[in-house]
């Protein structure tokens, strides 16, 4: 479907906003995000957030360019959209064989860096996000792990205009604890994905690091209501109330149907009830 197809439907949802991504997108041009700008706001929602997948790891300069680039445009997009206080997401890269830990986390630092100075002045916030692996990519996200996470925020300056987009159940498929990794960032939270993801029966976090080298998302990889899952939300919500954020939830769900993500919302209008009321 079209993002107005999917801006119309998503109007009998009890949310009250709308995260894009930009591959709902068929275009940058000002009149065409304009146009979707207005849908959304016809529909009663805002734009909070706008996913894209930079690969700042990239072995090759040229396309670490092109990267940086290209996350200056998707910046732009972000304020046209959302506005001031939108939330644009970046990621690392992809964790290519041939480019060394240290060397991608130079790498990703330095584009970072670069592109928070290019949206400050927009009043844009860029969210680093713990991700698995975009839609395109042949590998995993090279921070996926939180170690080399941790590494790579060390080394970006604390700033209103950076900061963390925290996903649990990514915490989960990379093997490490999504509470644990909470409460190393929690200071920087700007927003947050809430999604309950599960492995297919038989399947191991082993096997899904075996289909590294394909593109997209492995089949192994579902998701399912939020709530249903291994992340553990009452945890994680208590971390998040306590330590005053009041940012956005965005909802990663609706694979299997919209019912399903009816069932997540409504499950987290009562994790916020419960625990901001």
């Amino acid at each position: 479907m079209s993002v107005f197809d999917w801006i119309s439907m998503a109007k009998d949802l009890n949310a009250d906003g709308l995260e894009m991504y930009e591959g709902f997108l068929v275009s940058t041009d000002s009149r065409y995000l304009d146009s979707v700008r207005d849908a959304i706001e016809g529909a009663g929602f805002v734009m909070p957030m706008l996913c894209c997948s930079p690969d700042f790891t990239h072995p090759d300069p040229d396309r670490r360019r092109e990267a940086i680039d290209y996350q200056k445009a998707m910046i732009r997009v972000a304020e046209r959209l959302g506005g001031e206080g939108t939330v644009c997401r970046v990621l690392s890269g992809q964790a290519w064989p041939e480019v060394t830990r240290e060397q991608g986390l130079s790498y990703a630092a330095e584009a970072i860096k670069e592109c928070i100075e290019f949206a400050e002045p927009l009043g844009i916030v860029l969210g680093l996000e713990n991700h698995y692996k975009d839609g395109h990519w042949l590998y995993a996200e090279f921070a996926q792990k939180k170690d080399v996470f941790l590494d790579l925020l060390d080394r970006i300056p604390v700033t209103p205009f950076f900061g963390v987009q925290y996903d649990p159940s990514n915490a989960v498929v990379a093997g490490d604890d999504p509470v644990d990794l909470l409460k190393s960032v929690l200071g920087r939270v700007v927003s947050m994905h809430a999604s309950d993801r599960y492995l297919v029966p038989g399947a191991t976090i082993e096997d899904l690091k075996k289909a590294e080298g394909s593109a997209g998302y492995s089949q192994l990889l579902k998701h399912g209501v939020t709530g249903n899952g291994l992340n553990d939300y009452d945890t994680i919500f208590t971390l998040l109330s306590q330590s005053g954020y009041s940012g956005w939830i965005s909802i990663e769900d609706g694979m299997n149907g919209m019912e399903e993500m009816q069932q997540s919302l409504e499950y987290l209008h009562r994790k916020v009830e419960e625990y901001y009321r």
